[in-house]
């Protein structure tokens, strides 16, 4: 069932409440406490954009195998806005983006008991009609800018939706085609590019991989290195 706001702190928090079920969409038309990760702040102008929390409770999915629920939501919007015949990337770990231009931001938080994932809020903010942005900003872009058009809010809130429940489905046949298909939509792969470290060091290299779990696999002049989350950022 989808579940509608005017204002929310944030679709996340909203539906972390016990009261949402698997399969439960909360959206907001507005966000005062909108959070992407790295514990950025995501801005979007009121009732321009999409920001929404799905709630998912995986039966079976083990606290080790749960970057897969990430790649499903990443693959999952990249399948939408194929509708809409925008050619997205996945910049890792779960950024879309279209060419250098980033157009959605996920933050998903996991819920473990057990050893297994029990509950995932996803919480997804696409910029849809909003033109103008904060010039903060690095590097944003929205589906108007790219489709020379405004386009229908509701209808990519069920394409979305859609598109994620296909591919959470398809976790039960088995992860190995998943994890071949996010890795073949990634940003960069293939390209040689320059990283930065949290020290501030500069790395140029090549993306090859991801692992299973979500490391980050890059060819560099000192060889092949892997990275966690926050251990390596893009210069854009």
């Amino acid at each position: 069932m989808i579940y509608r706001f005017d204002t929310l702190s944030s679709t996340n928090d909203e539906a972390r409440n016990p009261r949402y079920t698997h399969g439960d969409v909360v959206v907001a038309e507005f966000q005062t406490e909108g959070r992407g990760q790295r514990g950025n702040r995501w801005s979007s102008a009121s009732g321009q954009n999409l920001m929404l929390s799905v709630v998912l409770c995986p039966e079976n999915l083990a606290a080790a195998d749960q970057f897969s629920l990430l790649e499903c939501v990443a693959l999952a919007l990249t399948d939408t806005f194929a509708a809409y015949n925008l050619p997205t990337t996945i910049k890792w770990t779960n950024d879309i983006y279209v060419g250098d231009r980033k157009l959605v931001g996920v933050l998903i938080e996991n819920s473990l008991a057990d050893g297994r994932v029990a509950r995932s809020v996803v919480g997804v903010g696409i910029n849809i009609n909003q033109t103008e942005f904060d010039p903060s900003l690095p590097n944003p872009t929205s589906m108007a800018v790219e489709c020379g058009r405004e386009v229908e809010r509701t209808e990519v809130l069920e394409r979305f939706v859609g598109c994620l429940m296909q591919r959470y489905a398809s976790l039960a046949e088995g992860r190995e085609s998943l994890h071949a298909e996010y890795v073949a939509r990634m940003y960069r792969r293939g390209v040689e590019a320059d990283f930065v470290l949290p020290d501030g060091t500069k790395l140029r290299g090549t993306i090859r991989d991801v692992a299973p779990r979500g490391d980050l696999v890059v060819d560099t002049s000192e060889g092949v290195r892997t990275f966690l989350f926050k251990q390596i950022a893009f210069v854009i």
